[in-house]
């Protein structure tokens, strides 16, 4: 909130307004966002009165603003005080200055949103990454390392917390100055999935967590979908890295579409579940990714000297991985077995042999050495 003393009267009443205006029955964002275009600010959306309400709502929406405030809001306005409260901790109203501009631009954006961590990447240039719960070796690798790559640019990498490429992309940018932003389902009190319990707490120290949900809000499917707008909200552009047919990253493209954000699938096996969904994107218009330089152009990040030291420790790790590489195209797991690193470790060295002009990406998750 503007002020920043928690306890403050001035605070406490703009609190109070916001939380009426959120739980005002049949509003949501998308109307609340319409109300205060006209209006200016929730009280003056509650001291219109009726008539002037009909202007802009119909009437069903104007006796639910007129009607008193629901009950709930006493109780959820003490634990958005008792949140602020905390070291590492704030709730951002629509329109104070810390709430990021890009996410106020979308049509429906949250009218809260609770915060834990660090709030100025909420200000940060920032794509999302998305992708399938059951992600392959080869997509967790991906997310992970183009997660890693950008992020070391400075851009903040945007997901959802779930486990998959979720997941990866979060870990890969933790390694970066971007770093990243989780945007969850749930009160932030509640971590969800359970699995992810040290993912989060990492994200909670060097990254942001934030909802729109109040703490103690529990995992709810209805939920996750309404999230997937903030995800695209906070971002530039949306990358799926692996999606099935059906899956909710989708519901992350087409929303993006509508926000005008830029849309990004990679390219899979036409045999692979997992890429029929990029696959369907691309059909769709998504722009079809398959170098880390097609993102950077994007988000005009000046190029890379090509070259392992851009991406790994040392050029012998490099150049130990082109001797597992041989000259035949490999599948990531079989790389995995020949050296014996750990996903993370592979995709940053992959990703640097890519960026070297050493190494080519096939159709069915291969990859094949070049020769000089």
């Amino acid at each position: 909130m503007q002020d920043t003393d928690p306890t403050s009267a001035s605070r406490i009443e703009q609190l109070t307004d916001w939380l009426r205006l959120q739980e005002a029955s049949g509003v949501g964002p998308f109307h609340a966002k319409q109300l205060l275009e006209a209006f200016g600010s929730p009280r003056a959306i509650f001291q219109a009165g009726h008539a002037a309400l009909l202007a802009h709502a119909t009437p069903a929406l104007a006796r639910a603003v007129c009607a008193p405030p629901s009950p709930a809001v006493p109780q959820l306005l003490a634990a958005a005080l008792a949140w602020a409260a905390q070291p590492g901790q704030d709730v951002l109203a629509l329109g104070d200055p810390g709430y990021p501009a890009v996410l106020a631009s979308i049509p429906d954006p949250p009218l809260l949103l609770y915060i834990k961590g660090r709030a100025e990447l909420l200000g940060r240039r920032a794509l999302a990454i998305v992708g399938s719960r059951n992600a392959t070796l080869q997509g967790k690798a991906n997310a992970s390392s183009y997660a890693r790559s950008l992020a070391q640019d400075g851009v903040c990498i945007v997901s959802g917390l779930a486990l998959g490429i979720d997941a990866a992309a979060h870990e890969g940018a933790l390694d970066g100055a971007g770093s990243t932003i989780a945007v969850v389902g749930t009160g932030l009190d509640i971590v969800y999935p359970a699995r992810n319990r040290l993912l989060w707490e990492r994200i909670a120290q060097g990254g942001c967590i934030v909802s729109e949900y109040p703490p103690g809000t529990p995992p709810t499917s209805s939920n996750f979908p309404k999230r997937n707008r903030i995800i695209s909200g906070l971002s530039a552009g949306v990358l799926v890295v692996e999606a099935a047919a059906r899956s909710g990253s989708l519901i992350t493209a087409h929303v993006a579409v509508n926000q005008n954000r830029d849309v990004f699938a990679m390219p899979g096996s036409i045999h692979a579940p997992l890429a029929k969904g990029c696959h369907a994107l691309i059909r769709e218009g998504a722009r079809l990714v398959d170098s880390i330089d097609d993102l950077r152009e994007v988000l005009r990040l000046a190029p890379r000297t090509p070259g392992c030291a851009a991406a790994v420790p040392t050029e012998t790790a490099c150049l130990g991985l082109l001797a597992h590489l041989g000259h035949e195209p490999v599948d990531i797991d079989t790389l995995l077995l020949r050296s014996g690193s750990t996903v993370g470790t592979l995709s940053l060295e992959l990703l640097a042999l890519e960026m070297a002009g050493l190494l080519e990406r096939l159709p069915g998750g291969k990859v094949q050495r070049i020769s000089e």
